[in-house]
C-alpha cells in the first residue's frame, strides 16, 4: 500500500477509454521524477450493452434522444468511477495520495471544422469526483478548439516532455481506432513537433470482423494476414479527401466507420471475399501511417492496441524498410498504457495551472492550459 505523505500531489490517476471500446484503462503515474513512473494498471472491462449502445449512437442513422445522449453520459460516468474504485481497491492504494484523475472520456463526435466546431467527449466528470471523492479533471479538447484548433491530438504534448531525443529524428506511432503520428525532430534540426491523427487505425479492421464473424478484434491480423489486398479497392479508399489533407487535422470514428467503407465501396464490399477485404483495411492502415512518415525520421516507436495486430506491424515495417520500428517499452513505457499516462499528466498540468497543448500541432492560437476540474 502507497502511504508515504510526502507523495502528496504526485500521483495521478489517468482514464482512458479509446475508440476501439475494448476498456477503459486505468493508471496510476507518479511524476516526482524526470521521467513518469507508471505505479501500477489495470484495464477494466466495457459492458458489451453499453457499448453497443454507444456504436449505434455514433451511426450516422441513429434515431435516439437527447435523453439517450444524457443517460450514456451518467452511465459512462459511473463506468469511470467504478474502474477507478475497483482499480484502488485491487492495488490498495490510499485515496489521499491521489491529486487528481485525469478523464479522457468516451468521444461520442469529433467535428473540430465548421462554422461550429466542438468535440463531445461523455462521462459525466462531476459523478466520477463525487463518487471517488477525488477530484477529476475532464474535458481537455474543448479549450484547444475555442482557441482555433483542432483539439486533437493531445498525446504529441506528452511525447514531446518526455520521449525525445537530442541526436535523433524520432516518432511516436498510437494505433487505437483512430492512428496518430507525433514527430519529434533532433535538436539542432530546426524543425517543430508535428502531430496529427493519419487515419483509420483499428477501427476499420475492428468492425469489419465484427460484421462478420463473433469476433471483436483481428487477433495478430490472422484474418487479414489469410487475404489478399485488393490493389483496387485499396486506391478507391485511399481518395477519401482526408489523407490529402496537411496538419493540423484530426478525425474519429464519426468519419471512418462501416457506413463509410459501404458508400466508398458499394456494391464492391460484397462482390470480394471478406478476408481479402481485411487484408486491404490493414493496408489501408499501414500506408496512410507510412505516408505519415517523414524521410529523416531515424525511429519509429508503436504504442496502442494495434502494436498486437502483428501483420498490420510487419506491413507497416515493409512500407518503411529504412527506418527502426519498435515499441515504446524501449522507451519506458509500456505501449498498452502510454495514452492513460498522457492524461495521467493533462490532469497534473492542470491541476499545477500549466498549459498543456501543442499549437504547432492541434493549429490553435496559443497555448493553453486545459481541461474542467471538478473538485472532489
Amino acid at each position: 500500500m502507497l502511504h508515504n505523505p510526502s507523495e502528496k500531489n504526485k500521483l495521478f490517476i489517468g482514464l482512458m477509454s479509446g475508440t476501439s471500446l475494448d476498456g477503459v484503462d486505468v493508471v496510476l503515474v507518479e511524476f516526482n521524477k524526470q521521467q513518469p513512473r507508471l505505479l501500477s494498471s489495470y484495464c477494466h472491462p466495457f459492458p458489451k450493452l453499453l457499448k453497443q449502445n454507444l456504436l449505434e449512437t455514433i451511426h450516422v442513422n441513429w434515431t435516439g434522444s437527447l435523453q439517450d445522449i444524457g443517460i450514456l453520459n451518467q452511465q459512462l460516468g459511473e463506468l469511470f468511477a467504478d474502474a477507478s474504485l475497483t482499480f484502488i481497491q485491487q492495488e490498495n492504494i490510499d485515496k489521499n495520495l491521489i491529486s487528481a484523475i485525469g478523464s479522457h472520456g468516451q468521444t461520442l463526435w469529433h467535428q473540430p471544422e465548421g462554422d461550429y466546431p466542438f468535440s463531445m467527449q461523455l462521462g459525466d466528470a462531476s459523478l466520477i469526483a463525487e463518487k471517488t471523492g477525488i477530484t477529476t479533471i475532464a474535458d481537455f479538447r474543448s479549450r484547444d478548439i475555442s482557441a482555433g484548433g483542432q483539439g486533437a491530438p493531445l498525446a504529441p504534448a506528452f511525447h514531446h516532455e518526455f520521449l525525445s531525443d537530442s541526436n535523433k529524428n524520432r516518432a511516436i506511432l498510437n494505433i487505437g481506432g483512430i492512428a496518430n503520428i507525433t514527430h519529434l525532430p533532433k535538436s539542432d534540426s530546426g524543425k517543430t513537433i508535428i502531430g496529427f491523427d493519419t487515419g483509420p487505425g483499428n477501427g476499420l479492421i475492428d468492425a469489419w470482423i465484427a460484421s462478420n464473424s463473433n469476433n471483436t478484434y483481428d487477433k495478430n491480423g490472422d484474418w487479414g494476414r489469410s487475404g489478399n489486398v485488393l490493389p483496387e479497392i485499396l486506391e478507391i479508399l485511399l481518395r477519401d479527401s482526408y489523407f490529402a489533407l496537411l496538419p493540423p487535422k484530426s478525425t474519429g470514428k464519426e468519419a471512418f466507420n462501416l457506413d463509410w467503407l459501404k458508400q466508398m465501396l458499394g456494391d464492391k464490399l460484397q462482390n470480394n471475399n471478406p478476408e481479402d477485404i481485411q487484408a486491404t483495411l490493414t493496408e489501408l492502415t499501414a500506408i496512410s501511417i507510412a505516408n505519415s512518415i517523414e524521410v529523416d525520421c531515424d525511429e519509429l516507436f508503436i504504442c496502442g492496441g494495434g502494436i498486437h495486430n502483428t501483420y498490420l506491424v510487419k506491413r507497416i515495417q515493409h512500407h518503411l524498410a529504412n527506418i527502426k520500428i519498435t515499441s515504446t517499452e524501449d522507451l519506458g513505457i509500456h505501449p498498452d498504457w502510454m495514452e492513460a499516462m498522457a492524461f495521467a499528466w493533462l490532469a497534473k498540468q492542470t491541476l499545477e495551472g500549466q498549459t498543456s497543448n501543442l499549437p504547432e500541432v492541434t493549429g490553435a492560437k496559443g497555448e493553453r492550459i486545459l481541461g474542467a476540474i471538478h473538485k472532489a
